[in-house]
């Protein structure tokens, strides 16, 4: 732990909701960075990732979860397992919902798991900028007789309407204490965790149905060569023979355009050139399988 001036904050809060209401687009506007991918896809998240936002008066560790929802495999279990126990770590919780979409059976268990904890929990109404002002306000009167919540917040994740307010809401409720993170840190995670995570949102943009939920991705060398250039090795694992197909596409079109996209990505995350090399394997059903489920990084240690 860092050293702190006097009358410093410091503390843990964990974003929470149903899967795709927006959860990582906010956390990157909170942080003013990207550290979660993105993408219009369920279960898009999969880890839990600690992403740091230092003021001179404060230090926030966001704790970006996997959506809470009904799991189909093991892999879908440990996500929801990690997305709970957020919540007995943290000093506020955010429960974000779309202002969209009335409460839903997701919504409704979420709060019943938010009952349990003495955690403050503000209510999220998210995509304020898709629907009128008054539709706003009966959203709110909607979701807010589902728990007794200690702040209602309407914001945009996308266009950043109402962030500032977000931030200065919670400092004021996190207690004195140290800086854990150095102030220039943004995200927990190695470099290689995140060129993965660049790698896989590309291929959940570039493919639909099963694929996308599908794949996993492994780097598994990254060095530089004598000219400068940093050589990135990736492993895309998937569970059937014709999802590679789909992943490498005509003539190996789809690959490369997933290489082409993640290489420009990580050249901006590393700030120098790359040259990305990636492979397709098969490991059939992995998503239910303890083994590659760990050798994958899914540990319940997260």
């Amino acid at each position: 732990m860092l050293g702190t001036p006097e009358n410093f904050r410091s503390g843990f809060v964990a974003l929470v909701g149903r899967p795709n209401v927006g959860k990582s687009t906010l956390l990157n506007k909170l942080v003013g960075q990207k550290v979660a991918i993105m993408s219009d896809k369920p279960q898009t998240t999969r880890h839990k990732i600690h992403s740091v936002l230092t003021r001179p008066d404060a230090q926030i560790v966001f704790l970006d979860t996997p959506g809470i929802h009904k799991p189909r495999h093991k892999l879908g279990e440990y996500m929801v397992e990690v997305a709970l126990n957020a919540l007995k770590e943290v000093d506020v919780v955010l429960f974000l919902v779309e202002a969209t979409d009335p409460p839903g059976a997701g919504d409704r268990y979420i709060a019943e798991q938010l009952k349990q904890i003495k955690t403050p929990v503000f209510l999220m109404i998210n995509k304020i900028d898709l629907v009128k002002k008054e539709d706003v306000l009966a959203s709110i009167v909607r979701y807010k007789d589902l728990l007794p919540f200690a702040e209602v917040i309407p914001v945009s994740a996308l266009a950043g309407d109402n962030v500032e307010r977000l931030i200065d809401t919670i400092v004021s409720y996190l207690p004195a204490g140290p800086q854990y993170y150095p102030a220039d840190m943004i995200t927990d995670r190695p470099e290689r965790f995140i060129m993965a995570e660049i790698i896989r949102e590309k291929v959940l943009h570039l493919t639909s149905e099963e694929v996308p939920h599908s794949v996993a991705v492994v780097v598994e060398q990254v060095q530089a060569n004598n000219n400068g250039v940093v050589v990135v090795n990736a492993v895309i694992y998937t569970e059937r023979d014709s999802q590679k197909a789909i992943l490498i596409g005509k003539g190996g079109a789809m690959l490369k355009e997933v290489g082409r996209r993640a290489r420009e990505e990580i050249e901006n995350l590393l700030g120098s050139r790359v040259y990305l090399e990636l492979w397709v394997k098969v490991k059939k059903d992995w998503r239910n399988k303890m083994a590659d489920l760990r050798n994958f990084g899914f540990t319940r240690e997260e």
